[in-house]
C-alpha cells in the first residue's frame, strides 16, 4: 500500500484514493493492479509478465508502450551502492518512467515546480508512472533493498538519466 509523504509540511497519507488525486493534479499517474495468480519468490521474468498480462497488455496498448521487462534489486545485486547513488540524483528523462511493483518497496521522491518536495513509497501493487522530463529520484533504500517491478517503455533509450544537479535530493536522502 502507498504513501504519500511531503517532509517539509510533516503531512503523510496512507489514503490510496487521497494519493491518487494528489498524484493525478500534478500530473502523475497512479494506480494499483493484482496478479491473477499468486507468484513464487523466485518467478522469473517471464511468470512475471505473463501473471500481470490481463493489466499490462490493455495498459501499453492504450498508452503506446512496446515493451515491458522485469528488475529485481535487493541486497544481494552486484555494486547495489553504486546503483543505488545512481538513482538518488535528482534527474528527468525523454520518455514516462513507468514502473509497477511486483514486491519490495521504494521511494519516488518529486521536485516540481512551485512545490514542496514529496515522495511516494511505492510497494507491491503500485503502479506509478512519472511524465517524461519530471524532476525525480528513487530510492530502493540503504540497508536490506528489495524491489521486483515491471517496466513499461516506448523506446528504452528515452530511459537516459539527465542529471540536473540541482542539489535539492541532498537535502532529502539519508546519508
Amino acid at each position: 500500500m502507498a504513501v504519500l509523504n511531503i517532509p517539509d509540511k510533516a503531512y503523510s497519507s496512507r489514503d490510496v484514493e487521497t494519493i491518487r488525486q494528489f498524484l493525478q493534479e500534478r500530473g502523475i499517474w497512479f494506480d494499483q493492479w493484482e496478479a491473477d495468480k499468486p507468484l513464487p519468490l523466485d518467478a522469473d521474468q517471464e511468470m512475471v509478465l505473463a501473471a500481470y498480462d490481463h493489466v499490462l497488455r490493455p495498459f501499453m496498448q492504450q498508452n503506446g508502450y512496446q515493451t515491458a521487462d522485469v528488475i529485481n534489486i535487493n541486497a544481494h545485486t552486484t555494486n547495489y551502492e553504486a546503483v543505488r547513488n545512481k538513482f538518488l540524483s535528482e534527474h528527468r528523462h525523454t520518455e514516462d518512467e513507468v514502473r509497477f511493483f511486483v514486491d519490495g518497496k521504494g521511494y519516488f521522491w518529486f521536485n516540481l515546480e512551485g512545490e514542496a518536495v514529496f515522495n511516494v513509497l511505492c510497494e507491491a501493487g503500485d503502479l506509478i508512472s512519472v511524465p517524461a522530463n519530471t524532476r525525480h529520484w528513487f530510492d530502493a533504500g540503504k540497508e536490506n533493498p528489495a524491489v521486483k517491478a515491471i517496466r513499461i517503455f516506448i523506446d528504452q533509450s528515452g530511459w537516459v538519466p539527465h542529471y540536473t544537479e540541482s542539489g535539492i535530493d541532498k537535502a532529502y536522502n539519508p546519508a
